[in-house]
């Protein structure tokens, strides 16, 4: 059964570069992946891309031959997808049963929150037996603004109840959020979407005249319940890998290497050893449908990671890659010399490999 994620945002979210780090980590990880470009205006592709639009439509050749605008444009190069679906359904079916695809989609936010052609495309795409989740980004900086949140708090949940899928919504670039200015609360109170009534003191001193516009509106957001959000720092490994996880866990995702997959370094097969003791398909599900763990599952520690304790984390990071390259470049010297058949002797780095910033 394949699996896959739409990924949707606003323009300059992270849309692309979030799909390049995905194939990277899922590559690394042996994963299959196969990223999907339906944006016809993005001719600056950063990652490998399975399928493209442009070799069906593109904005450019729309927007010459009707004379439409970007954006009209781009809502006819989207219902003209619609209306060659079977175009992308042989493509995608060249991929394989088991794919993991990727879609990339356009930043117009009209196609995730009112026009029904995405809509339509994303439930042929279910009914081709495609398991997905939508992927909603939304720039971290906007927190720091009363107003700002309230207005991606609406467009949030507009998305997941336009597009009716299992639905992760992402704070992205969170490594640039303190760039923006300082946080009201802590960022729990953002990501878990707690009392908005503690916003109407930022919110009237910002636009007092729609004081009770605004409290109107928190209390609508707070009626559904729905919206949460999840963090990201595409360039951050731990970041990547819980997002990954909170993905899978939303799409009921469980992967299960080959038969002839060779297995991680440092593993012992046992195949006649204790059922309690040999690798099975349940313990992987009944993992993948517990709680997340990880150094990116607490909020608190993303806090302390970007906002409190950036500059520490900053320090402790690039010292652990040059401690690292210096290992790979004492690596090839020693394969070097072995090869001439000398001895390197005793050329290891006895520094220690450092501490991690502790938790305040």
């Amino acid at each position: 059964m394949p699996f896959g994620e739409i990924v949707v945002g606003s323009p300059g979210s992270g849309k692309s570069t979030y799909c390049h780090g995905k194939h990277q980590l899922l590559t690394a990880l042996n994963r299959p992946i196969s990223v999907v470009n339906l944006d016809p205006a993005n001719d600056n592709i950063p990652y490998p891309c399975a399928i493209d639009i442009a070799s069906l439509i593109t904005l450019q050749n729309v927007m010459d031959t009707y004379g439409l605008g970007p954006n009209g444009g781009m809502l006819y190069c989207i219902e003209y997808l619609e209306e060659n679906f079977d175009w992308l359904e042989e493509k995608l079916q060249a991929l394989g049963k088991d794919a993991y695809v990727v879609f990339d989609l356009p930043g117009q936010v009209e196609l995730s929150t009112n026009h029904e052609s995405l809509k339509n495309i994303i439930k042929k795409l279910s009914k081709s037996g495609y398991r997905l989740a939508a992927v909603n980004l939304c720039d971290a900086h906007y927190v720091t603004d009363a107003s700002k949140y309230i207005a991606v708090l609406m467009s949030s949940l507009r998305v997941m109840l336009h597009l009716e899928l299992p639905h992760i919504n992402v704070l992205s670039k969170m490594d640039l959020i303190t760039q923006y200015g300082d946080l009201d609360f802590n960022l729990d109170f953002y990501t878990e979407v707690q009392d908005l009534s503690h916003l109407e003191n930022s919110l009237s001193r910002s636009s007092p005249r729609y004081a009770a516009l605004n409290m109107a509106i928190c209390s609508l957001i707070e009626d559904f319940g729905l919206v949460g959000f999840e963090t990201l720092a595409v360039e951050d490994k731990e970041s990547m890998l819980h997002l990954m996880r909170a993905i899978d866990k939303a799409t009921g995702y469980v992967f299960i290497p080959p038969p002839n997959a060779p297995a991680p370094s440092g593993t012992v097969e046992t195949p006649d050893g204790a059922a309690s003791t040999r690798p099975n398909a349940l313990s992987l599900l009944s993992t993948a449908a517990g709680p997340m763990h990880g150094p990116r599952s607490d909020v608190r520690d993303v806090q302390e990671r970007w906002i409190d304790a950036k500059e520490e984390y900053d320090t402790w990071e690039n010292a652990q890659w040059m401690r690292e390259g210096q290992l790979v470049q004492e690596q090839k010297a020693r394969d070097k010399v072995r090869m001439r058949g000398g001895s390197t002797g005793d050329t290891t780095a006895q520094s220690g490999q450092g501490e991690r910033p502790q938790n305040k």
